[in-house]
């Protein structure tokens, strides 16, 4: 049961006000941001820890003035606050500049170990940022890249198919969190232990997943995981978290380091956007206030703001879901309500391109995505990779009566090719 603190701290009209873009009007409407999935709205908290940090302590890092001083601090909190995000050490830490960037980074790193003989195993369930960067091995270093398939019917990867990719070549295990596309979440701690069973490395994309379940590097038993805070209200940023054994003796394409150079700092190249680090802090922090509860951890009260989160998010989705359902025409895709899943859906409107219904949608202030989204692979096997997909997620701000406004925007438009 939610405390009542709780319960007020939640309350999704406190949570709107501190987003200042939730303010923008479009053909005489509130907008309703449903592309969270590519990048949710930003909280006040978060542009005001950048600006003061580019107004009062700009500089570059290790010299002895002040404001370098204050910059190495802040960026030591920040690595404090990303740990305490995944349940890890300050050490383990690696920032950059976007998700992408950094599994490019660790492929190359991981590679300069692996040649012929050696296998990665993949899904076809992935963002193909966690594909594209380990088949690049298969050019640069002779691996084999094996792809486990995606059920279209079920949008899962089934965990049968999933043991028998992985075998005594298997170098490691890339698999995402949670499908961009689907919403589908993965079972981790299973393909973790199945990694281990392999002697292989396990590398989790927790992009889609980090913004609506809370993350646990060590009970999933992960080697490496990535996000982008820019997910879950942050700035444009990539966070990449490894076991410290493994970010300290991995021979890491990088400028000769400096002296005593810590593990963390040897896996980033070149200088770093500071603000984007502090304002990705204040994110992790915004999402702990959510707890509305003193005293304990950050990390507890990021647990607290998580399960009452994921209460709405659950509920919101199910209404989405449902009248989306109800409308003729309408093919939704993935898991349904009650299974492991974010409150993220995709669907198509029968005679309607994807472009367009997010087009005519966006005429009623209702934003959604539409396209493939860098999961061409699921929507190639949904059968929709010429004309693509409309996305449409929940996040803290969402509310019933803009799941409503997405529902009935859809319902007007499928009237109108009728």
């Amino acid at each position: 049961m939610s405390t009542p603190a709780l319960e007020s701290a939640l309350d999704v009209r406190t949570i709107r006000s501190r987003f200042p873009a939730l303010e923008r009007v479009h053909a005489g409407r509130p907008v309703a941001y449903f592309d969270g999935p590519g990048g949710t709205q930003v909280p006040r908290a978060v542009v005001e820890a950048m600006a003061d940090y580019l107004y009062a302590h700009n500089a570059n890092t290790h010299w002895r003035y002040p404001s370098s001083e204050e910059t190495d601090a802040m960026l030591a909190g920040a690595r404090e606050t990303l740990a305490d995000f995944l349940h890890a050490a300050p050490s383990e830490i690696v920032f950059g500049q976007n998700m992408t960037t950094l599994t490019y980074h660790l492929s190359r790193a991981l590679g300069r170990r692996w040649g012929p003989g050696d296998e990665i195993v993949v899904t076809e369930l992935d963002h193909h940022a966690n594909v594209d960067p380990w088949r690049a091995l298969e050019v640069e270093r002779g691996v084999t890249v094996r792809c486990v398939p995606m059920r279209p019917e079920t949008g899962t990867v089934d965990p049968s198919d999933l043991e028998r990719a992985v075998g005594p070549r298997t170098r490691l295990l890339a698999l995402g969190g949670a499908s961009n596309a689907l919403g589908t979440i993965n079972d981790l701690r299973r393909a973790a232990a199945l990694a281990r069973s392999a002697g292989a490395l396990f590398f989790v994309d927790a992009v889609h997943y980090a913004p609506h379940a809370p993350i646990d590097v060590a009970a999933i038993g992960c080697d490496f995981l990535a996000c982008s805070p820019y997910k879950f209200y942050g700035p444009h940023l990539g966070v990449l978290w490894g076991r410290q054994a493994l970010l300290e003796s991995i021979d890491v394409p990088k400028l000769v380091p400096a002296p005593n150079e810590p593990a963390c700092e040897r896996w980033e190249t070149g200088t770093l956007s500071h603000e984007a680090i502090l304002g990705s802090a204040a994110a992790v922090d915004f999402l702990a206030s959510l707890s509305g509860e003193a005293g304990g951890s950050r990390r507890d009260a990021l647990a607290r703001s998580y399960a009452a989160l994921k209460e709405r998010g659950d509920a919101l989705f199910r209404r989405m879901w449902d009248g989306l359902g109800a409308i003729g025409g309408v093919t939704r895709f993935g898991p349904p309500p009650g299974s492991p899943r974010t409150p993220t859906v995709s669907f198509v409107l029968d005679g309607v391109p994807a472009d367009a219904v997010a087009g005519e949608l966006a005429k009623r202030a209702v934003f959604v995505s539409s396209g493939d989204f860098y999961a061409w692979t699921v929507v190639r096997r949904l059968g929709h990779g010429e004309d693509g997909v409309v996305r449409a997620g929940c996040a803290c701000y969402t509310t019933e009566e803009e799941v409503d406004r997405l529902v009935a925007g859809v319902r007007e438009i499928a009237t109108g090719v009728r």
